[in-house]
Parts: structure tokens; C-alpha cells; sequence
């Protein structure tokens, strides 16, 4: 008898915040099968116009990969482009996609927002 193994790529999605703010991220958690897509909304708090994204993988540090100012991206330097992709539109929540996961996607990722400053975790 052969004994398959299946990759999973688990993404855990938390409400973060910062002096007192608070966002809704969704999904809460997701468990999905190697070389799926996934995608993860956050709705920043009222009035806030800074969204940011944020990757932690297991024991290791907040890996900072994208922020924006309303719907404009203000620094996506860390975001690996060829599968990650984000957006902030008007009047919607914010996304965070992963096309096709592989196992080294396994992480929390975070969302947060700001009214006033840009806040880089790390």
C-alpha cells in the first residue's frame, strides 16, 4: 500500500490593529489544497485611508508586502509579484490574492489600517 501525501498550504487571517483600530479580515482561516488560488478581503476601519499587508510564517519575523493610501499602492517593494497580487478600491474591501499556493505560502497574513502615518512592523 502506498501512503500519498498532500500539500496543504494553510493561511491564518487575523484582525490586527493599531491604536485601537480595528479592521474585519475574512476568511478568519483557510486550509487549501497546493496550486489553488486564494483570496482574502480586509475592510479597514471608517475613515481610515492606509491599508496594509502583512505575511508572518511560522517562527519567523512580520514580513511587511504591500500598503496603500485609499486606492493608490504606496509600497509594494516586498510583495512577491509573480504569484501575490493586492487591491484597495473605492467603496469595496481590500484583497489580497495568491495564485496557484505552494507549500512555502503556509503563513498568517495580517491586515491593518491607519488614518494618519504609515506604520512598517519589524
Amino acid at each position: 500500500m502506498w501512503l500519498t501525501l498532500t500539500c496543504f498550504t494553510v493561511l491564518c487571517l487575523l484582525g490586527a490593529g493599531f491604536l485601537e483600530a480595528e479592521v474585519t479580515q475574512t476568511p478568519r482561516h483557510l486550509v487549501q489544497g497546493k496550486g489553488l488560488d486564494v483570496e482574502m478581503y480586509c475592510v479597514p476601519e471608517k475613515g481610515h485611508i492606509f491599508v496594509f499587508w502583512y505575511q508572518q510564517i511560522l517562527a519567523k519575523e512580520l514580513k511587511f508586502l504591500i500598503s496603500f493610501q485609499n486606492d493608490q499602492v504606496l509600497d509594494d517593494k516586498e510583495m512577491p509579484k509573480k504569484r501575490f497580487s493586492a487591491d484597495c478600491l473605492s467603496n469595496s474591501p481590500c484583497s489580497l490574492k495568491i495564485q496557484a499556493t505552494e507549500p512555502q505560502d503556509t503563513a498568517m497574513y495580517f491586515c491593518a489600517s491607519s488614518d494618519c502615518t504609515v506604520r512598517n512592523i519589524g
